[in-house]
């Protein structure tokens, strides 16, 4: 790695630390390295310019060269912009700012002759151009007598406010490639250059940000996001490898007397293969002498707390104890409560431990955590509180963890000095080349088998004028004893967005199901707690027959009689969420629906989703699509590893590639662990230089 990239960017010609201080805060741009790699996100073609009369509907880009010949400030405090006159030989046009209007007053200047670049709009029935591009004009720099593919920065009003725009930012990048010139090494071996047919890294830059041609790009492309997605695979798998090394874990050798017991006596149902499979991985690595590290997928209702339990009996047999964290206490009841119940005949006390647990039945609890009494402990965060001390932690299981930061994983980690066994749990199906990214640091077990008997559930999507036929099928449900789900996305009113929202909802279904032949439950995020429980408690027990809630419902609760989920305003959910959704349904023996409304227009992307629900109810299949549809986003918070925070690389577009920088990686790493061969040496510096600031959170899943 060049050491001038280390150079702070205020240093740069044309920077300076006013500049320096913007770019970092509105762009992550600190040193050299930042600006280097702080890539176009398209391209545009200006090798042309047209004239005024010329601009139309036809192209979605247009390059004009003329004056100003009027600048004029419109409008009252609340709608203040400015407008003005551009004009050539062949006729003028309107220009309007309704942002940087202080900007546009102290550099705008009438007869002064500019050009300008933008996409031209249509109002009262002319073309004009909002917030175009503008530039005053010289020979000298004038964009069409040079490159005539442009690359497009983010930018953002505080950079242009600077001057750095994309022009601006397109010249201090220029005056970077000039004082880097040839000293751009190169980071990938010529091995892997010549075998994969890449460009050079030096090439790569010079092109993604200075194109000669638009085949150039594509190539350059290509090898950046290879660098991106080898290192990226490296890091995994050396950190899985480190962590591997270096975590020695406890030997369960014994099957004992509690898994068998449970096994012979108390097992309420023949496993699944899937769980079968599962269970045998799970065993494998529990006896192996190193620390599981191991990430359970499965699908709502697959049976994955049937594996965790039985997980769990295998260490008790070893003569350990274990704990369940689960991220809210509506999940950590829902464990303890079906654990409890499993266990019921095998002597084995289970213990919930929450924010809502008394000081007295807290410090019992501690009590029994400290002398080892107690052996199975479940909670919420409350388990990684310094007043929890276990005496031999064993196996720790999370569930949904990517709804824990990394911090307070740790700290259940550090309960014991040689860290437990740890098995997370999530019912969100994920991708592969998601996983592959997010969880490559783990083992990976997937349950994609339902248990026997379980019928699936029933997805349509009805428009809103189909409402009274829904509520007449609700009152059918009901009448044969069911309960029902009714989700709105909102809890009060937007004027942003037209959705019935969850009170005015409340209204209706109290106007259309009245007291006493019929009882509603409300549930949403801004009630206090012991509301929550109230009102959710009248619905487990059957007391009430609908209870009309927000996505708080979304992750555990199993109420078996609950056989029908009315999602509002489906469009406008994510896939993820309406499969989590559906999943709260169909968890008892009777034939269960998901209804999906939604309003009559419908964008192509809402279709798409809502007809994707409609077709299938393999989660694995919808969270691909999801993918698809939206990118990985955040995965409901899994961003906090850093590993989705691409440069250029997409997770959606790029798996090809994805999976055989992986390959590449696997088959390096396996020949030459250390990277000590000649031909590595250069992979080993970059991964140095590259992730040496970056804490190995292998352990921590």
């Amino acid at each position: 790695m060049n050491p001038v990239l280390d150079t702070p960017i205020t240093y740069l010609k044309g920077v300076g630390p006013k500049k320096a201080e913007v770019l970092e805060k509105e762009a992550g741009i600190r040193i050299f390295e930042d600006l280097l790699y702080y890539f176009p996100f398209r391209y545009v073609d200006k090798s042309r310019i047209f004239r005024v009369k010329e601009v139309n509907n036809d192209s979605t880009y247009f390059q004009l060269k003329g004056k100003i010949t009027s600048l004029n400030a419109v409008g009252d405090k609340r709608t203040r912009h400015i407008t003005a006159k551009f004009a050539d030989q062949t006729g003028s046009i309107d220009i309007v700012w309704f942002r940087g209007l202080k900007w546009v007053k102290e550099n705008i200047k009438p007869t002064t002759e500019y050009i300008i670049f933008g996409k031209p709009s249509v109002f009262n029935n002319s073309f004009n151009f909002v917030h175009p591009e503008i530039e005053v004009f010289s020979e000298e720099e004038n964009p069409a007598s040079g490159h005539s593919l442009e690359g497009i920065y983010s930018s953002t009003e505080k950079l242009k406010n600077f001057g750095l725009g994309n022009r601006g930012i397109a010249k201090i990048m220029r005056q970077l490639m000039l004082l880097l010139g040839d000293s751009i090494s190169e980071n990938l071996p010529d091995y892997i250059i010549s075998r994969f047919g890449l460009m050079s890294e030096k090439s790569a830059l010079q092109n993604i940000h200075f194109p000669k041609k638009t085949s150039l790009i594509a190539k350059a492309q290509t090898r950046l996001k290879f660098d991106e997605l080898f290192y990226l695979q490296m890091q995994i798998i050396l950190n899985k490898k480190i962590t591997e090394r270096k975590s020695a874990g406890f030997v369960f050798g014994t099957v004992g007397e509690y898994l068998n017991d449970f096994y012979s006596n108390h097992l309420p149902f023949e496993l699944t293969n899937a769980q079968k499979r599962v269970i045998k991985e799970i065993r494998s690595d529990l006896k192996s002498g190193r620390q599981m590290n191991r990430l359970l997928q499965g699908d709502v209702g697959s049976g994955k707390t049937m594996v965790a339990l039985m997980s769990i009996l295998i260490a008790i047999d070893n003569g350990f104890q274990t704990c369940i964290m689960a991220p809210t206490e509506i999940l950590a009841n829902q464990h303890y409560n079906s654990i409890t119940k499993l266990l019921r005949g095998l002597r084995l006390d289970v213990a919930l431990l929450t924010g809502s647990t008394k000081k007295k039945e807290r410090e019992i609890i501690h009590s029994g955590i400290e002398s080892g009494e107690l052996r199975i402990l479940i909670g919420t965060h409350a388990l990684v509180e310094d007043t929890v001390k276990f005496k031999n932690l064993g196996l720790a299981i999370i569930d949904e963890q990517h709804r824990f930061g990394v911090a307070q994983r740790a700290k259940l980690w550090k309960k014991n000095l040689k860290p437990p066994h740890v098995l997370v749990m999530t019912a969100t199906p994920i991708p592969r080349t998601l996983a592959m990214t997010v969880y490559g640091n783990l083992d990976v077990s997937i349950i994609d088998e339902l248990p026997p008997g379980r019928k699936a559930v029933k997805t349509i999507h009805f428009f809103e004028s189909k409402r009274l036929r829904v509520l007449g099928f609700i009152k059918e449900q009901i009448k044969l004893g069911r309960q029902v789900y009714i989700v709105y996305p909102l809890i009060s009113e937007s004027e942003k967005l037209d959705l019935k929202n969850l009170m005015d909802g409340f209204a209706n279904i109290q106007h259309d199901f009245p007291p006493p032949e019929y009882l509603v439950s409300v549930l949403h995020g801004k009630m206090k707690a012991d509301e929550k429980d109230y009102e959710m408690r009248r619905f487990v027990e059957g007391k009430t027959n609908i209870l009309v809630s927000t996505t708080v419902i979304e992750v555990g609760v199993d109420i078996p009689n609950a056989s029908v989920m009315i999602i509002e305003n489906a469009e406008r959910f994510g896939l993820s969420q309406l499969h989590q959704l559906r999943g709260r349904v169909g968890r008892g023996a009777d034939q269960s629906y998901c209804i999906l409304m939604s309003g009559p227009k419908l964008s192509n992307e809402g279709r798409k989703r809502l007809e994707v629900m409609v077709s299938t109810s393999d989660g694995f299949v919808i969270a691909e699509e999801d993918l698809k549809l939206r990118g990985p986003g955040d995965l409901q918070g899994t961003r906090q590893s850093g590993l989705l925070d691409f440069k250029i690389a997409s997770i959606t577009k790029d798996s090809e590639l994805m999976f055989k920088t992986r390959k590449l990686a696997e088959a390096i790493l396996e020949k030459d662990p250390r990277l000590n061969d000649g031909h590595n040496i250069i992979i080993r510096r970059h991964l140095q230089k590259k992730f040496s600031k970056t804490a190995n959170w292998g352990k921590i899943s």
